[in-house]
């Protein structure tokens, strides 16, 4: 079943499968990645990458070279070539918090009618606990030839800006088998990489992707109301980030202040944790604390934004970054979208700057904003400044330029991008968070 080199299906190429597919190929397995959005399929068989993600595009061009990976509309070709099926389907969050497996189920039943040799198919798409054992269920079900599919959770862990040496360079890779077969073939799949492999039952690797998400955004929910608490009692956030990093026990990532995480990640995973739990009749109330401090710091520095000025209506406001975060053009869960919708339902005119989030937005507001990707642009004359992503260049601004651009030299920062000290200097009235 498995050969020096692997022959793996991607099923949806969407940001992780694209990830996946790509960086499989790189270390040698020929990937054959399959979509319904025949677009997609066009323009990747253009070799044109249509998602920002640092060194994707090259690796995307040089394996497409190589004959290394292809793309298709055709799911019956791309099964019958696989030694391995990853499904990296979306699960988008319902209405009540839960992931709808809508779209992962119909893909599962059409492997299960299809297939016509054994495979080993890999759940990659982030699932509730227990999905792998219903997959299971319901490809013996459907199954149409008399072949053996097995099931395997493996959870990606990509940060969007770094998904690409994140894979080369992973902390570990966590496989969930239930047969010392499934394992082999996976850790010849990941061989290449040379990375720790951490092998567990399927549910418990499922529980590792939500447990390592939801951590990560509690520390960050954390950092925010102390960082509340800070601006009340006079202290400031980064000296006491800066005091706890020395404690290897907590460590030095995730404690940076803002206005709250986004992504399609942390916000979806947490309410989807917190969904299992009740639907278990169990409160996570840590997860449910970090979801409700997170929606409420999105809007903190609109709300100090309207004490100190009052009303927004007819006035001019450079919003400096959309995304949720640098390094990517993804704007889903952004901070920036509340405050977007909330200044224009208040009557501001909004002039938006952001390196590579730009068409996003747009598709999301049209032309009740205005964009532009040169920054001083969208300063001109303005009355006030909002920041809610701290790109480089929006950091290497100085209090200086956004003195002598703006009308009123007012900035919010969301992100902490500047030192405080150095606003005084210039006149510039600067609130930021936690300081």
């Amino acid at each position: 079943m498995v050969g020096k080199n692997m022959n793996i299906c991607i099923v949806g190429v969407g940001y992780v499968g694209l990830v996946t597919g790509v960086s499989l190929s790189e270390v040698g397995h020929k990937v054959y990645c399959v979509d319904t959005d025949e677009n997609k399929i066009k323009l990747l068989n253009t070799s044109e990458c249509p998602i920002y993600e640092k060194d994707l595009g090259l690796l995307l061009k040089k394996n497409i070279k190589r004959k290394m990976i292809e793309f298709s509309t055709n799911h019956k070709n791309c099964f019958e070539l696989a030694e391995v099926i990853v499904i990296a389907i979306g699960t988008p969050e319902n209405c009540d918090g839960s992931a709808n497996l809508e779209f992962l189920n119909s893909v599962v039943v059409q492997i299960a009618e299809n297939v016509k040799k054994d495979v080993l198919v890999v759940l990659k798409s982030t699932v509730p606990v227990g999905t792998s054992d219903n997959v299971e269920k319901l490809i013996n079900k459907n199954l149409k030839y008399n072949v053996k599919i097995e099931v395997a959770s493996n959870p990606e862990f990509l940060a969007q800006g770094t998904a690409v040496s994140d894979t080369f360079n992973a902390a570990r890779i966590v496989i969930g088998v239930n047969s010392v077969g499934s394992e082999k073939i996976l850790r010849k799949m990941y061989e290449p990489f040379n990375r720790p492999i951490v092998v567990t039952d399927r549910k418990s690797a499922e529980m590792i992707k939500y447990a390592s998400n939801d951590f990560l955004a509690l520390k960050i929910s954390f950092m925010n109301d102390i960082a509340n608490l800070c601006e009340i009692v006079g202290a400031n956030i980064e000296d006491v980030a800066v005091g706890m990093s020395y404690d290897e026990r907590i460590g030095s990532k995730f404690l940076k202040a803002g206005v709250g995480y986004g992504g399609s990640c942390f916000p979806k995973d947490t309410k989807a944790l917190r969904w299992l739990a009740c639907d278990h009749n169990y409160e996570l109330k840590t997860v449910k604390a970090a979801i409700e401090v997170n929606e409420k710091q999105k809007m903190k520095l609109v709300m100090k934004a309207t004490e100190v000025i009052g009303c927004f209506r007819n006035k001019k406001i450079a919003i400096l970054g959309v995304t949720y975060k640098p390094g990517t053009d993804d704007i889903r869960e952004a901070p920036s979208i509340p405050n977007i919708t909330y200044l224009l339902e208040n009557g501001a005119n909004l002039h938006i700057y952001d390196p590579v989030g730009l068409e996003n937005i747009i598709k999301l507001f049209g032309d009740k904003i205005k964009c532009t990707n040169i920054m001083e642009h969208a300063i001109k004359d303005a009355e006030l400044v909002f920041i809610f992503t701290e790109w480089e260049e929006i950091t290497k601004l100085s209090f200086e330029q956004y003195k002598k651009l703006m009308k009123t030299p007012i900035i919010f920062d969301g992100r902490n991008c500047y030192n405080k000290e150095s606003a005084d200097q210039f006149n510039v009235q600067y609130y930021s968070i936690g300081r």
